[in-house]
């Protein structure tokens, strides 16, 4: 899917836009190490792994050696992104040549977790003090429930309806940091990138929302290293397990609460201690944005007269579809609909421009999403739809 301005960068690219002094205090923390290793491209592991044991400066030239001819391109991005995150520090030794030597705190911390490991950032609760815990299962449906409430949210804030779940103020500022617009004596609107983020995948909004949650950190009060740091560390949290809320600090407090709202995190309360449950939405966090994103079972199913039929229950597609679409009707598992001009009318009244990249955003939404039955299929959304959609909202017929 095309993914302009709104695009959300992963960890790695946050964590590289810190200044240096929060990059340094970020490599104090040993598993912050590990999970930056994780991170990076095959390449820059390999530079990392092999170096972690050389304690003087490694030329270019012979950094070269290390990779292949046909793997120019490749070493490039490699070194680049080391330079970025500060693990590699890039210096001219007296023979005018570039030299390469690891950040001394990486270094050392990284060494230490491979040789001797060392405990997990928190330890899980004993059995016996929590109550029962979700099952894998539970846990993946309850993240997907309050996802989509996130999401409706989101969409009923633009139609002015009222919803029964509560967002947190951290989490508003966010939709109100793009997503939404409000002018005097008018209620919020979707603005373009609010439209274009209801037609992202869930990883993509996902990361937009983290992106844009660090961004305002300050203005809370909030170290944004601390506030990755945390994020990351849950990365090495065991998904389903229960872990004590009173190891947590203030901020941390703060930040699963607002975790939650998402689908992040799971919070439960026992007679005397409240825990929380990570579910794979937060341990996965540390994983790249194109490593996370995977296929899922699409729904709709688009014909060349224009209708479509969504083959689900959920009221967010009916409700992303009805964004661009006029629905018919509605049966329990299905829901049945076309693509008319007046509702591509309304789509760019409700913020999506009337450019060719912005119309792409409904073709590929239509693509992506494409029911099992067609998704194999070239094209899998018929080629006059995707002709005609940008005649329609062009035409004045």
């Amino acid at each position: 899917m095309p993914q302009v301005r709104i695009i959300a960068k992963n960890f790695m690219d946050m964590v590289a836009s810190l200044p240096a002094i929060k990059l340094d205090k970020l490599y104090h923390n040993p598993f912050i190490c590990e999970a930056i290793l994780r991170s990076m491209p095959p390449l820059a592991k390999k530079y990392v792994l092999q170096m972690l044991y050389i304690d003087v400066p490694v030329t270019a030239s012979l950094l070269n050696e290390w990779v292949l001819p046909d793997g120019a391109s490749k070493h490039r991005v490699a070194v680049d992104r080391l330079i970025q995150l500060r693990v590699f520090t890039e210096l001219v030794d007296r023979k005018k040549e570039t030299t390469y030597v690891l950040n001394q705190m990486f270094k050392m911390n990284l060494r230490e977790h491979i040789i001797n490991g060392g405990e997990p950032p928190r330890k899980p609760m004993a059995a016996n003090i929590t109550v029962r815990l979700p099952s894998l299962e539970d846990l993946d449906n309850y993240a997907a429930q309050q996802w989509e409430c996130f999401l409706l949210h989101l969409i009923n804030s633009a139609e002015a309806e009222v919803t029964t779940k509560s967002i947190s103020p951290s989490m508003m500022k966010v939709f109100q940091r793009g997503l939404l617009s409000q002018r005097d004596k008018e209620g919020p609107r979707l603005t373009e990138s609010g439209f274009q983020f209801l037609l992202m995948d869930t990883n993509a909004q996902l990361w937009y929302i983290i992106r844009e949650y660090i961004s305002n950190s300050e203005d809370r009060g909030v170290d944004s290293a601390d506030l990755i740091s945390f994020l990351l560390e849950l990365s090495f949290h065991v998904t389903g397990e229960a872990y004590n809320v009173d190891t947590l600090d203030d901020v941390q407090r703060t930040t699963v609460k607002d975790l939650a709202d998402l689908g992040l995190i799971k919070l439960q309360q026992g007679r005397k201690d409240s825990w929380f449950i990570p579910t794979k939405l937060a341990t996965n966090l540390s994983i790249s944005l194109s490593d996370a994103s995977s296929r899922k079972q699409g729904y709709v199913v688009v014909e060349t007269n224009f209708r479509l039929y969504a083959y689900s229950t959920s009221k967010l597609h009916c409700e992303i579809l009805r964004l661009f679409a006029r629905i018919e009707y509605q049966l329990p598992n299905l829901i049945v609909g076309s693509i008319t001009k007046e509702n591509l009318y309304q789509a760019f009244q409700n913020g999506i421009t009337a450019d060719q990249a912005s119309i792409k955003y409904i073709v590929s939404f239509l693509q992506q999403n494409a029911h099992p039955r067609v998704a194999e299929r070239v094209p899998s959304v018929p080629e006059n739809v995707t002709d005609q959609v940008p005649h329609h909202l062009y035409s004045n017929d």
